[in-house]
């Protein structure tokens, strides 16, 4: 009985543990602003890339070929401009972008 009063009473590791504590909180916060600017980062990476890929040109042509009797016909396709093509500028935050979901009954 004797000891458990003086565990009981026993103060030394309350510092301990109310630093681990502050420590933990400080961890956590930290964690959160990090990782919410990670987000925002690649979706903002994720933004120039698909600028980057509206920005290739898919136009090709080529002439018909005639060789030893035989004929083969020229074709060609001309890429046009899609949505949102020329709205987005790197660097800045995505245009088309957006993310929503409509509400819906649960039930």
């Amino acid at each position: 009985m004797q000891i458990l009063k003086q565990l009981w009473s026993d103060e030394r590791a309350f510092v301990i543990s109310s630093e681990l504590v502050l420590v933990s909180t400080i961890l956590v916060i930290g964690l959160i602003v990090g990782l919410t600017t990670m987000r925002d980062q690649l979706v903002q990476e994720f933004g120039d890339i698909g600028l980057a890929i509206a920005g290739l040109n898919h136009s090709y042509s080529f002439a018909g070929v005639t060789v030893g009797g035989f004929t083969s016909a020229g074709s060609s396709f001309d890429d046009l401009s899609d949505f949102c093509d020329g709205t987005d500028v790197a660097g800045a935050a995505p245009a088309c972008i957006n993310v929503t979901v409509a509400a819906s009954d649960e039930g």
